[in-house]
């Protein structure tokens, strides 16, 4: 059978499912002994709220034993079992410290798992509690847990990769209720005015963070898709050809040539085993053709191993990678610009005739990134000091090589936005962002006038570590347009940014990453559970579109990333597949495999960069990407 026939039929089949899904609450997959006698339940009449809106903020039960019952089995302060039977069988097979990340037969063991685990802090578990209970199907439930986490643990905390940085449950717990809300709109109720601000110490400290708790309430409310352009337009950013509008209700919409975007984009490369930045080998996947036949390798030479035999059978013909994003529904590639061995700009890394053919043939726009000192390029900054905003020299040299990078692209087709930074706060990628944000917010704001000078067509966007710095950057930075965010915090939860973005600086919300790997810690490859990550994902970004039913913010995302590479486990083996967990990260085994974050595999990486191995999750973004 063809590829384009193949191809085509897996669209109808998983449109189709998608239609077929619905969003009627699901049909719970287990029973609790006890599932609680009030929903949503009344703290009032159970204790008291002090403290609402400061750091004293805390929750105190009067009838303990009423709330218990109110809530039932699982969520504090009823979360002992003694009275389920099946309950005291699995502490009979199993110990108190049993791992509740590995994968269990069924969702009630799951949920006994998390239930067992002692070594967590109490409201982390409840959060995962809450997350089983959502994935059971057990909807009620899963809205008692996360509220009970922001109700009685708000500075409740867990980890990220590293172990350098920290992420708070509370917010998380919020984004989820109100993701539930708008998605079951049969349910009648939205969580609003539930809110938590958090001022993180410059210590990076969660004991010396400042953590103010706004509960909110539950409210009858109901929840329905609006028509945007039957509404006025409150504002809009950018006189060019694309622009972001705000309309009266408070939603934002990405317009190109006044038709509205939604951004479908992917981290695109196509890197080839073997090749690694950490021996300075890996080279712009726009420079590629080593078949020296003339076209680009990745984009017009590649071809599908359907049988996943490592071998080119004589029914795989050559596609190219253009044809698989288009078929997938890919209207938009990230792409950011390296510097030369002097640190200056290199507009040899780019093939402009190849950038217009992907636009003009394959509709593919590009969100145009400059890393703005991360991982000091353009700084000039050694690595052992790292890229310093206070550097008067420093900035210079990073605002020579943006302007350099705009002159040479402002007038191409292809471009959508420019993108400034990627995730600068974290401690890896070398700068001292999140330890002189106002100095690093009023340095973007300089940045993004420069372009604006340089280029009105189009608009200016920041790539954050989520919701990092973002105080700052509202007060310090208003010209940037758009707010980009890199977001890993699990299949269900990217509506915690959504919130704070909100709350804190209005503008539009561009997910700049977002994604998962596809392999599991003892479980091998696991295509199942990054396509069910991905598709959770998607929806999160899909709800809060302007006109959804969700906070009406978002403009599109990014997912991370097309292919896997090779080299970015084993710095010093890019020729080995790494199957090592990396870090720790709320994927779905609790880890993340760095080199298994593609839609697409290189199979044993014989025919690199050419074959490609079409994981579940492409299909599953084509299904949602092709007929939204």
């Amino acid at each position: 059978m063809p590829l384009t026939v193949r191809l085509s039929l897996s669209i109808i089949i998983l449109s189709l499912i998608n239609v077929a899904v619905g969003h009627a609450l699901p049909e719970p997959e287990f029973e609790l002994k006890n599932s609680g006698t009030e929903f949503p339940v009344d703290y009032e009449a159970y204790g008291y709220f002090e403290g609402i809106g400061t750091e004293d903020y805390r929750y105190v039960i009067q009838y303990e034993e009423d709330l218990a019952r109110a809530l039932g089995d699982g969520i504090y302060p009823g979360e002992l079992l003694e009275d389920d039977p099946d309950f005291q069988i699995f502490r009979g097979r199993h110990s108190a410290d049993v791992d509740p990340w590995q994968s269990w037969e069924t969702s009630q063991e799951a949920f006994y798992a998390w239930s067992s685990n002692e070594t967590l802090h109490p409201g982390v578990r409840l959060f995962y509690i809450g997350e089983t209970f959502r994935k059971a199907g057990l909807i009620h439930q899963a809205m008692k847990a996360y509220y009970a986490v922001l109700v009685h643990y708000p500075k409740s905390h867990s980890w990220d990769v590293t172990g350098s940085f920290y992420w708070y449950v509370a917010p998380e717990a919020i984004s989820r209720i109100r993701r539930l809300c708008a998605e079951y709109s049969e349910l009648g109720i939205q969580l609003e005015d539930a809110f938590v601000q958090i001022t993180r110490s410059s210590e990076k400290n969660p004991s010396k963070d400042i953590v103010k708790v706004w509960p909110g309430e539950f409210k009858q409310v109901s929840l329905s898709p609006v028509s945007l352009k039957d509404l006025p337009v409150f504002q809009r950013r950018g006189d060019g050809r694309v622009q972001v509008v705000q309309y009266a209700n408070g939603h934002w919409q990405l317009e190109v040539d006044g038709t509205p975007f939604v951004i479908k984009g992917v981290t695109y490369t196509s890197s080839k085993v073997g090749e690694s930045p950490h021996n300075a080998s890996l080279r712009p996947w726009m420079t590629l053709d080593d078949n020296f036949n003339g076209r680009n390798d990745g984009m017009f030479d590649s071809w599908i191993d359907s049988n996943r035999n490592n071998r080119k059978d004589e029914d795989e013909t050559i596609i190219g990678d253009a044809m698989l994003l288009k078929t997938m529904g890919a209207n938009a590639i990230r792409y950011y610009h390296n510097k030369t061995p002097d640190g200056k700009y290199n507009p040899l890394e780019f093939d402009k005739d190849l950038m217009r053919r992907l636009h003009r043939d394959f509709g593919i726009h590009f969100i145009m990134g400059d890393f703005f000192g991360a991982y000091t390029i353009g700084s000039g900054a050694s690595w052992a000091r790292g890229t310093d905003y206070t550097d008067s020299i420093q900035r210079q040299r990073m605002l020579e090589m943006l302007r350099s990078f705009v002159l040479d692209h402002k007038d191409e087709p292809y471009v959508l936005m420019w993108l400034l930074g990627n995730e600068n706060q974290h401690p890896y990628t070398k700068t001292n962002a999140a330890q002189e944000p106002v100095v690093y917010a009023k340095f973007v704001n300089e940045a993004v006038l420069m372009i604006k000078a340089l280029d009105p067509d189009h608009p200016v966007a920041i790539g954050n570590l989520g919701a990092e710095g973002i105080e700052e950057i509202a007060q310090y930075a208003p010209e940037v347009d758009i707010y980009g965010a890199n977001v890993y915090t699990g299949d269900f939860s990217m509506g915690s940014v959504v919130q704070r973005v909100k709350e804190t600086f209005d503008r539009p919300l561009m997910y700049t990453e977002w994604g998962c790997d596809a392999y599991a810690y003892r479980n091998g490859i696991d295509e199942d559970a990054q396509a069910a990550y991905i598709r959770g994902n998607w929806r999160d970004i899909e709800i809060h579109l302007g006109g959804h039913t969700g906070e009406g913010n978002v403009i599109g995302g990014i997912v991370f990333e097309w292919m896997d590479e090779w080299w970015k486990s084993n710095h010093d083996r890019p020729n080995s597949h790494s199957r090592r967990g990396d870090g720790r990260m709320p994927f779905p085994d609790g880890w993340v495999h760095e080199e298994w974050l593609g839609l697409v595999g290189q199979g044993q990486g014989f025919h690199s960069p050419y074959m490609r191995v079409l994981r579940k999750a492409y299909f599953e973004l084509q299904s949602l990407w092709v007929e939204q």
